[in-house]
């Protein structure tokens, strides 16, 4: 069971509005930042002081001219200002977290740092994106989109480019690398699924863990097949979940929602979810074999009617669909034929189920 810790973000979570700028440990800072016409609302920057002066960030926000105002807003409520920041750890390389990095570190002259998975990523997501669309475009088609739905879900995600100040990293995070930074002692720690580069940042000194979309105390983070994801994201996630439930931690601060205690009991919460999920994926697929991952998409059940979900959340459902599949496919629980679109069929029970891989790995590496 997680224990709430964040009490005032809660609180405001609850209320639909943001939450206070606070300083949840000596020298450490919470400060929201919010995110236009998003169900998440803000994402959390955290500003960590710097001994002999200057702070570094975790994470930026998006690039917008609200969410600017209040980064530096908290950071004046912090005691200090832009120009104080030497350095910007971002998470992973999704808009809400990478988009202001740039405009930081032209206000600043702060270093950024980066996975080296995601910093693959900038230039084709953020820069020139024709090969890209077209890959999502064959992606989509793959999947079984309907022909009149794939424009406006091969499409749903440009629009974010003019959140994001594109700028490579100056710093490479390695797995299992320190930051060095004045006073903290802070490891890196490599958790893809959300994104393949995706880290988390441990204090073992403090107990900490700045977790980014890893894990979140409510919901759990989309983990998608995408044209530029990993070949097997959800098992990329779930090792990733047992690489830091062990910790010694006491206090996990994510990048939404609010702070908690509970790390091993919330890592838990979410392989139980994907096991339900596993599950109820194999019994849609029982009930209509040889389905499509969107025709499965559509079956599952979601927080909303599906018709209510915008194209971009759809896009991103489908995507994690066929994360599970994959998986599946993995264990040698489900078999896949052709590609337009690929269908799937439980191991046993359709075309080709004989020729399914015995012994397949558990989890992509």
């Amino acid at each position: 069971m997680i224990e709430t810790t964040g009490f005032a973000q809660r609180q405001a979570w609850e209320r639909h509005v943001l939450p206070p700028v606070e300083e949840v440990r000596p020298g450490l800072w919470s400060i929201p930042v919010p995110i236009p016409d998003n169900p998440l609302r803000y994402v959390l920057v955290y500003a960590l002081e710097l001994a002999g002066g200057g702070v570094a960030l975790v994470d930026a926000g998006w690039n917008t001219e609200e969410a600017w105002q209040a980064l530096e807003g908290g950071l004046a409520a912090a005691g200090g200002s832009i120009a104080d920041v030497r350095a910007v750890l971002v998470t992973h390389i999704h808009p809400d977290h990478y988009g202001l990095a740039g405009r930081v570190r032209e206000a600043s002259g702060a270093w950024i740092g980066l996975h080296p998975a995601d910093a693959a990523m900038i230039g084709p997501r953020y820069g020139d994106t024709d090969a890209l669309l077209g890959e999502m475009t064959a992606f989509l088609g793959e999947s079984g989109v309907p022909p009149d739905k794939l424009p406006d879900l091969a499409f749903a995600s440009m629009v974010v480019k003019s959140f994001v100040t594109m700028a490579e990293p100056d710093i490479r995070f390695e797995d299992g690398s320190t930051v060095e930074l004045a006073g903290w002692d802070l490891r890196t720690i490599w958790t893809p699924g959300h994104s393949p580069g995706h880290v988390c940042f441990y204090s073992d000194d403090r107990h900490l863990l700045l977790s980014g979309d890893h894990i979140l105390p409510r919901i759990t983070p989309n983990i998608s097949v995408h044209a530029q994801q990993f070949p097997n994201p959800l098992g990329d996630y779930l090792d990733s979940l047992a690489k830091v439930r062990s910790l010694a931690v006491d206090e996990v601060l994510p990048a939404h929602e609010y702070r908690f205690a509970g790390l091993s009991a919330r890592v838990g919460e979410i392989v139980e979810h994907h096991d339900a999920r596993l599950a109820e994926i194999e019994a849609a697929i029982g009930a209509r074999p040889g389905s499509s991952a969107w025709e499965i998409t559509v079956d599952l059940s979601w927080s909303r009617p599906w018709e209510d979900i915008e194209p971009f959340m759809q896009r991103q459902a489908n995507g994690e669909t066929m994360a599970h599949c994959v998986f599946l496919e993995l264990e040698g629980r489900l078999v896949r034929q052709g590609t337009d679109p690929a269908r799937f069929w439980l191991t046993g029970a359709g075309p080709g189920a004989g020729d399914a891989a015995e012994g397949a790995p558990r989890r992509a590496t």
